[in-house]
């Protein structure tokens, strides 16, 4: 496994070795002796799977303590731009956000600790994105930030996204009170 640094605290772009012949191509997409060399003690409790269509936007979703979640996200089929937005109010990147190409074909993946808001947006029909979770989802415990909130600048790439009520209505990136 390749581990690359990010540009946010203790956020990893993770790279599997990928073994291909004329017959397809294997991969171990999860090893937990490897990921915890990097990111330290980690239990995934859920594995959670999503399939969109294009020019979907799903996103900015947090978990709040004492649900908060860390998650190893990829993408099975298609391909996204992931998103994550640092809400630890004292990380040195707090509200930085970063932005991720993940495919079926790059095989990359995206380690996001608790106390980020995660989303993505979809580049092609049929994409099926997987993400391994820390914790347990709790509704009461989980928020939203708007998709396209001025303050963050986000650069997304879908013009007219198709989004979730809950989506619409996220939080103002202003108006945000940070648990972390």
């Amino acid at each position: 496994m390749k581990y690359e640094n990010t540009s946010l605290n203790d956020v990893y772009i993770i790279t599997p070795p990928v073994f291909g012949d004329n017959r397809g191509y294997f991969m171990e997409s999860f090893n937990k002796k490897k990921l915890e060399k990097i990111i330290g003690p980690v239990n995934f409790v859920q594995d959670n799977q999503s399939l969109s269509s294009k020019d979907v936007i799903r996103g900015l979703h947090y978990q709040a303590p004492p649900y908060a979640q860390g998650k190893l996200v990829r993408v099975i089929k298609g391909s996204v731009n992931d998103v994550i937005v640092d809400i630890r109010r004292n990380s040195s990147t707090y509200g930085k956000s970063l932005k991720v190409f993940l495919s079926a074909e790059n095989f990359k993946m995206l380690w996001i600790p608790p106390g980020f808001a995660h989303g993505f947006e979809t580049l092609e029909d049929e994409t099926i994105f997987a993400y391994k979770v820390t914790n347990y989802y709790n509704k009461e415990s989980e928020g939203s930030i708007k998709w396209d909130d001025p303050t963050l600048s986000i650069e997304w790439e879908t013009q007219n996204p198709s989004t979730s009520e809950k989506d619409k209505e996220g939080e103002l990136f202003e108006n945000f009170c940070s648990l972390f």
